[in-house]
C-alpha cells in the first residue's frame, strides 16, 4: 500500500453569520478515480484524532477536507463546545447546513464521501437523511463511525441517495443496540443502500488511539475494531464512485 505525502493548509469559510475554519490534506497522488472526503470531527471539535484520521486518507491518495462544525474561537472552550453540540443536536436544518457550508468550500470534484466520528458521525448522516442538495457534486457516500444514531428529523422514503456504511462497537453503552435497531428500520422505511458493521468487544471512540483507559466510561480504543473498520471504509471507498 502506497504512503502518500500530504500538504495540509488552513480554509476559511461561511455559513450564515458564522465564521469556520478547516484543514485540506492534499495528498501527492496523481489524478485517480477517486472521490474527495469530507471529514467530520468528534464532539471535542477538530481535534487531533480528526487531525490524525484525514492525513490517515490523505495518505491513500484522498483529498480530504477536514471541517469545522463549531465555528472560529470555539475551539478549547469547554462551555461553547457544549452549547455548539446541543444546538446543533437538537436543530438537524442547522447541522445540515453546516454541513453543505463545508462542502461547498471544499475543492471541487464530481463527487464526495463525507466521514464522521462520533458527534461527527451524527452530522455525516444527518445530510444523507437530508437529501443534501450539492452545487456540482454528488453526496456519494456517508460513513459513520463509532456515530450517534437516533434523530429528531428520521429520512423520509427516497430521501437517502447516498450509500450509507455505519462501523458500530457492539458493546458502546452511549449508543446502544436499541439505537442500532431503530436506525436499522429507519433506513429500511427510507429504502437507502446502507450497509452496518458491528466490532464485538468494542466500545464507543474506538478509533481514539490515545484515549486515556478509564478516562469517560464506555470510551476506549479498540485495536482490532479501529483496524477492521479502517479496512471497512476502504472497501467502502473504493466502490464509491468519483463521478
Amino acid at each position: 500500500m502506497t504512503n502518500f505525502s500530504v500538504d495540509v493548509h488552513s480554509l476559511s469559510y461561511r455559513e450564515g453569520d458564522s465564521q469556520f475554519t478547516g484543514l485540506l490534506y492534499r495528498p501527492s497522488a496523481p489524478p485517480g478515480d477517486r472521490p474527495g472526503i469530507l471529514l467530520f470531527h468528534g464532539g471535542a471539535g477538530l481535534d487531533s484524532h480528526a487531525q490524525q484520521q484525514s492525513r490517515r486518507y490523505a495518505e491513500l491518495g484522498y483529498t480530504v477536507f477536514a471541517a469545522d462544525l463549531y465555528g472560529d474561537g470555539t475551539a478549547g472552550d469547554r462551555q461553547r463546545i457544549l452549547a455548539q453540540v446541543t444546538a446543533l443536536r437538537d436543530d438537524p436544518d442547522l447541522l445540515a447546513a453546516r454541513g453543505r457550508a463545508a462542502l461547498a468550500a471544499a475543492p471541487q470534484v464530481d463527487a464526495y464521501a463525507v466521514i464522521g466520528f462520533c458527534f461527527g458521525g451524527l452530522a455525516a448522516l444527518t445530510l444523507a437523511r437530508a437529501g443534501a442538495e450539492l452545487a456540482g457534486a454528488e453526496l456519494a457516500g456517508v460513513i459513520s463511525v463509532h456515530g450517534t444514531l437516533t434523530t429528531s428529523a428520521p429520512a423520509e422514503p427516497g430521501a437517502v441517495t447516498a450509500r450509507v456504511l455505519v462501523c458500530h462497537g457492539a458493546r458502546d453503552p452511549h449508543v446502544p443496540m436499541a439505537h442500532v435497531e431503530q436506525f436499522a428500520a429507519e433506513m429500511d422505511h427510507a429504502r437507502a443502500d446502507w450497509q452496518l458493521n458491528v466490532y464485538g468487544g468494542a466500545e464507543h471512540g474506538f478509533t481514539h488511539e490515545h484515549a486515556t483507559p478509564g478516562a469517560t466510561p464506555g470510551v476506549s480504543y479498540h485495536r482490532d475494531a479501529d483496524a477492521r473498520s479502517h479496512a471497512d471504509i476502504r472497501a467502502f471507498l473504493a466502490d464509491v464512485p468519483a463521478r
